[in-house]
Formats: C-alpha cells, structure tokens, sequence
C-alpha cells in the first residue's frame, strides 16, 4: 500500500528527513509503518480537556496496537465558561478556524497517513472535523466525553445553574453564601459541562454524523470507557486507512440530514447550526437554513436535557445513548440506515439492537415532547437571511411573544441595564454588534440569559441578537440575526421602544415599522468603527461570512454563498 507518509520516508533522497525522525526518537521499524496524528487540545485551563492527555495515550496505544506510529499533535482550544461575559469570548468562535487550519497544516506538511481527532469543547471540535474534512485523509474522531452533573441538597445542578445563580444574587433572591454554595458543588468532574449545551451537542453530533464510533456523545469523562474508546478510535483509524475510508466517505447530504434528525430529536445547542453549515461547507454539501427547518418541521424532540428540562448526559447514557435515540429515528423513517460511519459500518448496522432503556429520559416517539424539533430558523424584517432559537427550552408562553425593544449596542450595555433592574417583564432585549464581523467574533450571551433567569424573567422577556447564545441559554433567546448590523442589517435599525414582534411556530419575527420607515432610517444610520483593529481577530472580522453560511472565512474577497 503507498502511503503518503512515503513522501518523507522513503527512499534515499529521504535520508535527511529519517535523521530527523531519528533525532525524534523514532525506530526504523516505526519510520516504516504508517504515521498517524493523534490531535489533541490538551491544557491546564480547559475542564474539558485537562484529562486528554490521558485519552491521547489511550489513542496512541490502538494505534500501535493496529500497526501505526502514533505521533502527538496539540491545538489550542478556548473555555467558553471562562471566556463568558467579556472581551475574550470574541475569540472563541473565531478559534474554530485556526484550528482547522492547524490541523490542515500539521497533516499536510508532514504528510500523515491519518489522525485521531481528540477535542471535547464547544468550538475544537468541528474545527477539527472542519480540517480533517479538507484534507480527506482517514480520520476518527474520540472525544473527552461529558462532565458528570453535580449535587446539591440532594438535587443535580451544572454550570448553568451557577450563571443562573449569580442573577438570583443580583436580585436578592439568594444571599452570597448560597451562591458559594453553588459554586462548589455545580462542576465536579472534568470533561465537557453536563447538559446538552455546544460541546456535548457537537460530541454527539459527530456520533451521529459518523466521524465518532458510537459512545462518543455520552461516555462520561471519568468513566473507564472512555478510555476504552480512546483505544478503539486508535485501532480505527488502522482500519480505515486499509479501506482508504474517509471523511469525504462519510460526510455527505446523507450523513448530514441524518446529524440534523438527531440535533431535532436531542434539543441541540444552537450553535450546531453554524457548526453543521461550516463543516457542511467544508465537505461541499449543500446546507441550508431552509433544509434545517425543514428537518425540523418534520422530526420530534424526544430529549430534554438541561438546559431544557432535569436530564443531564449521563442520564442519555444509561437511557442507552445516541443509539437508542437513533434507532427510534431510523424506525420512525427520520434517518437514513444506509449512511457509512467511522466504524467501517452503517448506520443501520450500528444501531441494531439498541434499545431505550429509559423513557422519561428519551421519550418514545409516539409521546414526544413537541411534534417539531428542538430548533427553529425565524424570518422577518429585522432578519431577513434568518436567525436562529432553540425552541426547546422556550416556555409555552414565550413561543409567542410582542414588547417593546431595549435597545443595546453590546452585551456589556445589555448586562448592566439587566442588573440595574431596568428591564421589565414583556421587553425583548435586542443587543447588535456582536455578530461574526461586528462582534467581531459573535459572542455568546449567556451572562444576559442566565441573568434574566436567575432573576426569574426568563417566561417574561425575549433576547435577540446578531451574536449567538450559549447551548446552556434558555427561554426566548434569538440569535445568528442575519444579515448583522455591522453589514447593515435590519437589527442595527431598530430603536428603542419599537414593538418587536416573535412568532415561533411560525418561524416570523418582525419590528412593527412600515417599510418606508426602514428605508429611511437605513439612508441615515451610520455603522459604528471597528472594535478591533489590529491581530488576528481584525483580519477575521474582514474575511468571516454571514452566520446564515456558518459564520467561515472567506479568501481573496469571495463570500460563502447561502445554498
């Protein structure tokens, strides 16, 4: 078999390049074999991903196990928890594309058979699989797996109950003591935060998509069996590249539709929108916000895991899994059995056999939670390419929704004012300026849901926004407005006072204002200056598309185009 690890291996012209493999410590036995990437975000800040390292050695044992050289390969990777509610969110989404051309960069350069994928968090994860997509070279990907939830007077609580914590504080409904309390009890383990927020959407995302064997949504981190996958994915990925199996083999419409019956059925983070229309980009398949609401309109939310209801990931794990919710799809006809996996398998064949062991936690399909799924694309005139709301953790009551706007031209703006007491019952929060190019980098706003929680407003009062909101995030909050107000979208036109209008089910959200009056306030708007204007993220906020095509880069001044 030629492998493209001969291209540095090989031959006697290749004599300089084996001396440096030797200075690596390599054998010659092992500069033979195949060379394997094992990419892992491994840091001491990340509680996601403080425990890959370990995962990473697990990996590289299924490698050699199968026969490859396993070779270590860090990426950076962002705390979206730590990074919440200040200037060093706008690096989060951004990250996602230095990390696909990171792995594009280490892959390519020195010429590997094939990788293991080991992220766990929010955006490292399909920035991973946005890069190994785009080198289509034989690839698994192994997860940290989630954090288990933690325990409070004999209750679960996660992250999210903290955020939420901190504006029961604000408003004097709790004193400090129990919000310490709080604090120390929420996040007791490392890996991914428990409830089915951006990282755990994406890790079982993957699963569902086919780049990770299954397990990988919902193995806790602490559990021997992530571990034991870790192993599995190294031994894999031998396998898939003596079938020369990858990922272009597997992301496909189908693969692809089928990630979407899933994100419905689970109650997904909005975030995987972005993330499926990247790495859909990434794969050349055509995505739409259309086909997303499509998807939706068609197949149930059978999950309610925090932050839409009690249920955290380990509770989808004993209940059996993404198999057993995919097994209920694929018999109800939402899923595409002939789709091929990282497993060398169907989908069909690696679901068989699953079964629900837990009915409250994955309801049957004949007793969902709503008929539609766990995401909405809304339109209007304030969002005319669309935005986006995880209608899953809407109240009944806010699924249709009109009040007066308070405007805010950042998230910073919005929290002060939530804080100071100034927002009311019936007001929609609109906060612009903070989409991919206005932000620049499209901050997520849990801080202003979490606050409004905490503050018990959370049934009362509407968030919109050009930016996106956390997967930990709940009621009525609207985000990915598109176009965003930094490219003179609708959003930046709205004042303070016009009656904003949401319609859920019917996928409108409107400003009460004529046409004629858009028009004219259009001819006399004037865009703020860039935020940023010098690094990486200034070059970012000039080449990131729309939200609506999945907030990626463009080149040589060419835009993704909406399929």
């Amino acid at each position: 078999m030629k492998l493209r690890s001969h291209t540095v291996t090989q031959g006697a012209d290749r004599a300089p390049h084996r001396s440096l493999f030797n200075a690596c410590g390599f054998t010659a036995e092992e500069i033979a074999r195949p060379l394997i990437g094992i990419v892992y975000s491994f840091s001491e800040i990340v509680p996601g991903h403080i425990h890959l390292d370990k995962l990473a050695e697990a990996a590289k044992a299924g490698v050699y196990m199968a026969g490859g050289t396993p070779i270590l390969m860090p990426v950076i990777g962002v705390c979206d928890g730590i990074v919440m509610g200040h200037g060093g969110m706008r690096y989060s989404l951004a990250s996602r594309e230095l990390i696909a051309d990171s792995v594009e960069t280490m892959a390519a350069a020195h010429c590997l058979d094939g990788l293991v994928l080991i992220p766990n968090c929010d955006k490292i994860i399909p920035g991973m699989i946005m890069g190994a997509t785009r080198l289509d070279i034989p690839s698994v990907l192994v997860s940290g797996g989630p954090m288990l939830a933690g325990r409070k007077d004999g209750k679960t609580i996660n992250l999210n109950t903290n955020f939420e914590a901190v504006g029961a504080f604000k408003g004097n409904l709790i004193d400090e003591a129990e919000l310490r309390r709080i604090e120390e009890a929420s996040c007791p383990s490392c890996g991914s935060c428990a409830g089915m927020y951006t990282a755990n959407s994406m890790n079982c995302l993957s699963e569902a998509i086919g780049v990770a064997l299954p397990g990988n949504g919902t193995i806790p981190a602490v559990y021997a069996g992530r571990a034991q996958l870790a192993k599995r994915a190294g031994m894999k990925v031998m396998e898939l590249l003596e079938r020369d199996l990858t990922p272009r083999d597997i992301i496909n419409e189908k693969s692809i539709r089928n990630a979407l019956a899933v994100d419905m059925a689970l109650g997904c983070s909005t975030n995987s929108v972005l993330h499926l229309l990247a790495i859909a980009n990434e794969a050349q398949v055509p995505l739409s916000l259309e086909t997303i609401n499509e998807v939706s309109g068609r197949v149930p939310n059978l999950c309610h895991l925090a932050p839409a209801g009690p249920h955290h990931m380990q509770d989808l794990h004993e209940a059996g899994g993404l198999p057993a919710v995919m097994r209920q799809l694929l018999k109800a006809g939402y899923l595409d059995p002939s789709a091929m996996t990282a497993t060398g398998k169907t989908v069909g064949e690696n679901v068989e056999g699953a079964t629900n062991r837990d009915a409250s936690v994955i309801r049957p399909i004949d007793n969902p939670y709503s008929a539609a799924g766990g995401i909405a694309v809304l339109w209007g005139n304030i969002a005319k390419n669309g935005c986006v709301v995880k209608q899953s953790a809407v109240a009944p009551e806010m699924m249709k929704h009109s009040g007066p706007a308070r405007v805010f031209d950042s998230e910073e703006q919005a929290i002060e004012s939530i804080f100071g007491g100034k927002i009311v019952a019936g007001d929609v929060v609109v906060i612009r300026y903070e989409g991919p190019k206005g932000g620049p980098g499209m901050r997520e706003m849990l801080a202003p849901t979490s606050a409004l929680a905490g503050m018990r407003l959370d049934k009362s009062v509407a968030l919109i926004t050009d930016g996106r909101f956390s997967g930990a995030s709940r009621g009525a909050s609207i985000g990915h407005v598109s176009p965003e107000a930094a490219e003179g979208g609708e959003i930046g036109l709205v004042r303070e006072g016009d009656v904003v209008e949401i319609d859920i089910p019917n996928h409108k959200i409107d400003v009460w204002v004529s046409d004629e009056e858009i028009q004219k306030r259009a001819k006399e708007h004037r865009t703020p200056a860039p935020r940023v204007t010098n690094g990486w993220l200034a070059r970012y906020a000039s080449q990131v598309s729309s939200a609506s095509t999945g907030a990626v880069m463009s080149f040589n001044g060419l835009k993704a185009k909406a399929q």
